[in-house]
């Protein structure tokens, strides 16, 4: 893996292997990951909220091929998955999502368990599932047996039973809208107000869009795959355009076998 952005000395000197970029010709260790992902520091009113986005994309803008997002991944994009969960407090993610990837509660990872324990995380990110309907299988082993209690976050007006029998399988519903569904501001204040902070969503692109569509997505780690796939996949983010596009700027950019790993951040004052 190699660095291409931020431009510094480093990035441009050649690699001895060839090519050129820093950490070229070589396998980044998880700690480079971790410090390349990391979350931004709090300042001196404390955490507060951010919620970034993970996806991937082909070259023609599939976000998923055959429905699910594996198969224009790639072993260093799992990695990089994997290092984005381990530095979240909780993973957002879509019912649909949840269904069609086969969801498992998030594990606890050797390499990471010093680095969440001197930040005062848990030892694995909670799981945080958002829908209206509820219609999920309770039985699953994501809600019945994670590390950390998996979330539901749904609307005041969800459907009792449905509430009731997620509790009974140990979730923890989180009430993020006073209608049937959710309001994706409302969420991410909800999750603050359990201590969460540094959230990290996963899609599905229906989820996104929604995000985007409300403002309250301040950064995207895209990893474009060099692939294409024509069809009808979706994009990473769907549902209705919002009135005037929203400006992100690059953060950083990584590059492995022509995979790009990108990283782009709302584009305000603060950032």
């Amino acid at each position: 893996m190699r660095r291409l952005f931020p431009v510094t000395d480093e990035t441009a000197a050649p690699a001895p292997g060839g090519g050129s970029g820093e950490g070229a010709g070589r396998e980044w260790s998880l700690a480079e990951l971790a410090a390349a992902y990391a979350y931004p520091e709090p300042g001196p009113g404390g955490p507060v909220p951010w919620l970034r986005a993970n996806m991937v994309s082909t070259l023609d803008g599939a976000a998923q091929h055959d429905g699910r997002s594996q198969p224009i991944s790639s072993a260093t994009d799992m990695r990089v998955f994997g290092t984005l969960r381990a530095l979240a407090d909780v993973v957002v993610v879509g019912a649909e999502t949840v269904r069609q990837e086969g969801y498992r509660p998030a594990r606890a990872r050797e390499d990471f368990a010093a680095m969440r324990e001197a930040a005062g995380q848990q030892p694995a990110p909670a799981i945080a599932v958002v829908t209206a309907s509820l219609d999920l299988d309770f039985s699953l082993p994501l809600f019945t047996s994670p590390l950390v209690p998996t979330l539901v976050l749904t609307g005041a007006a969800a459907a009792p039973d449905r509430i009731a029998t997620a509790e009974k399988a140990g979730a923890r519903v989180v009430t993020a809208g006073d209608g049937i569904g959710v309001d994706p501001a409302r969420a991410v204040r909800a999750l603050a107000g359990l201590g969460h902070t540094r959230l990290l969503t996963e899609g599905g692109p229906r989820l996104l869009g929604q995000m985007v569509a409300a403002g309250v997505l301040d950064e995207l780690c895209l990893t474009v795959s060099p692939m294409l796939t024509a069809g009808r996949a979706q994009r990473i983010a769907g549902g209705p355009a919002v009135t005037v596009p929203h400006r992100f700027g690059l953060v950083s950019m990584l590059e492995e076998d022509g995979f790009l790993y990108t990283r782009y951040g709302r584009v305000r004052e603060a950032y």
